[in-house]
């Protein structure tokens, strides 16, 4: 009987559910996996986009110099904020201005020129659009995605009357573009981004 009994329990224990193995190490796995090849694609995206970015400053650089326009510095006073102040150039390059300043960032409503003069003295650069080809404005967002620091970034905004024509300034320079050049304005943002007098990065 003892015998049967043993047989028994061998048989039952043999036909009872086993505990499946989790799979929580395979979904760990997994998710790392792909984290690994997203971060590495995005770091491969950015390292080509670095590369076309030098490559167009190299063909814009001999260029700039004879295209730029340099303006006397007004000055690095503060005004009172919500007070209008009345510049020498269109757009202003330097000047008193608002305490306050406008941060990098692409802008889809027009800021007070009193906070983007203040951004300027940061050493950020301002990019002015209104109606241009939409692969000209997806470069110029694309770089902004890139240049996003405090002191050294890009601040693109619109401003009415422009029509195709690109400006870009940075303290006490313009860039005046009526036919979008991507080598050039590429060589205007690498020579002054992160230069402006408050607080010089580069």
């Amino acid at each position: 009987m003892a015998t049967q009994s043993k047989k028994k329990k061998k048989a039952a224990a043999k036909y009872r559910s086993q505990p499946k193995p989790s799979p929580m190490p395979w979904v760990l796995g997994g998710v790392v996996v792909l984290a690994v090849l997203v971060g590495g694609y995005f770091w491969w995206q950015s390292r080509q986009t670095a590369q076309a970015f030098e490559g167009l400053v190299a063909a814009g650089k001999a260029s700039l110099a004879a295209r730029e326009i340099t303006y006397p510095d007004a000055g690095r006073g503060h005004g009172t904020i919500g007070v209008s102040i009345v510049y020498a150039t269109d757009p202003p390059t330097s000047g008193v201005h608002w305490p306050n300043w406008t941060e990098p960032g692409f802008y889809t409503r027009p800021e007070p020129k009193e906070k983007l003069v203040h951004a300027l003295e940061h050493g950020n650069i301002v990019i002015y659009y209104d109606q241009p080809p939409a692969e000209v404005l997806s470069q110029i967002r694309a770089w902004q995605r890139r240049f996003t620091g405090a002191w050294d970034g890009l601040v693109v905004v619109p401003k009415q009357g422009l029509g195709q024509t690109i400006e870009l300034t940075a303290w006490s320079k313009l860039l005046r573009l009526e036919t979008w050049d991507a080598a050039l304005a590429a060589a205007f943002i690498d020579a002054y981004r992160g230069r402006g007098p408050e607080n010089p990065v580069r």
